[in-house]
């Protein structure tokens, strides 16, 4: 059975609630852009496609239920004012990630033309944005497949292991959890193992928020691919003495050059990957693709609580390999008074990426050494 972050039908939307796994699966309701803002922030989704998706569905559900109470506005300028100023809200709660202002501007643009008409009214701006917010929802879905179909298709071309099967290793969550299905790195992933080519997936734990120890694992054991779990302080080990095909992982924002911002220790492995002749691959769909954010110099890298790294959380363990995922407990494993610098993400210079891996093909870099992203 595919795994659901995302459960959404028309004035009613539900998502897995991440800081709780893999011991527990809660879904929560979302019915607003607040509680939207709250549940982006407080990483209960992540993942910049699937943020753009739940944000962009939550004030969907919002405006029906504001019809629903007979509180939507009759004038077509108040409702598009109204999801101007929602998105623009809800674009603040993290704004490393360059697909929610992408989706913000595509369905600012959509009412606009909406409210534009002379047949215009609230109920017609609402509807149309209400459609396109969930066409946003069905083209994710599809878009991961083709990432994942082409990456694919771009290891067994690129990276010869004598018709062997491949060993990838990938950083942070970049599956159904982050996306709203399939995914994008680890949809590359998928497709490798569906085609029979996978011989082993490595993911790193991912410190300090341990997305892939909490959620990557939890995926490649869901969907029994064949898997092995790391340190972060293990990847140049691995590369030095495992025959890893490539090292492939998502994006929160590709800058025009192809510099590219992601969870924090991507850059180091796209160090150790060029070392140790390994393939660098950075797997994200178009509108992660930031034309307007000329080198990664321009992006804004967002700065978590340092007791994400001074603290750790999770269900009391019975013994036996068992917990109570009733009973969660926050140990410090940090002295009292150390300061802590937690940025979120860093940044990949395009020179050690060897492809972006898009919805519709790979992007190489052309003769002139660099990447010409607008496609």
């Amino acid at each position: 059975m595919a795994l659901q972050a995302i459960k959404y039908s028309r004035g009613e939307l539900r998502i897995l609630d991440q800081t709780k796994l893999p011991h527990q699966e809660q879904y929560d309701s979302l019915r607003s852009s607040n509680d939207a803002w709250h549940a982006i922030k407080n990483m209960r989704v992540r993942g910049a496609p699937a943020i753009a998706i739940v944000a962009a569905l939550a004030l969907a559900v919002e405006l029906e239920i504001i019809q629903a109470d007979g509180k939507l506005s009759e004038i077509a300028e108040e409702i598009k004012l109204f999801v101007y100023e929602k998105l623009d809200y809800l674009v603040t709660s993290r704004p490393t990630a360059v697909n929610l202002a992408d989706a913000a501007g595509k369905l600012k643009k959509l009412v606009d033309g909406a409210a534009a008409g002379k047949e215009a009214t609230g109920e017609k701006v609402k509807d149309a944005y209400i459609l396109a917010a969930e066409e946003m929802l069905v083209d994710d879905v599809r878009d991961n497949e083709n990432i994942g179909r082409h990456g694919a298709e771009w290891i067994i071309r690129n990276c010869d292991g004598g018709g062997m099967k491949t060993r990838i290793l990938t950083h942070c969550n970049t599956g159904s959890l982050a996306t709203a299905g399939y995914g994008t790195a680890l949809g590359v992933i998928r497709s490798l193992h569906a085609n029979g080519s996978l011989e082993l997936a490595f993911c790193t734990e991912t410190r300090p928020y341990n997305q892939g120890s909490r959620l990557t694992a939890y995926e490649l054991v869901h969907d029994d691919i064949p898997a092995v779990l790391i340190t972060d302080s293990m990847a140049a080990a691995l590369l030095q003495q495992e025959n890893i095909a490539a090292v492939v992982v998502g994006a929160d924002r590709v800058a025009a050059n192809g510099d590219t911002a992601n969870k924090i220790g991507t850059y180091a492995l796209s160090i150790l990957a060029r070392h140790h002749g390994a393939k660098f691959l950075v797997a994200a769909p178009r509108t992660t693709i930031d034309l307007g954010t000329a080198s990664g110099k321009d992006i804004i890298i967002e700065m978590r609580p340092g007791e994400e790294v001074g603290r750790v959380r999770g269900p009391r363990d019975c013994g036996g390999g068992e917990v109570d995922p009733d009973c969660w407990e926050t140990v410090s494993i940090a002295p009292k008074g150390i300061k802590i610098w937690n940025p979120s993400f860093d940044v990949t210079p395009a020179e050690l990426i060897d492809g972006i891996v898009t919805e519709v093909g790979v992007v190489e870099k052309g003769s002139d050494g660099s990447f010409h992203l607008n496609i």
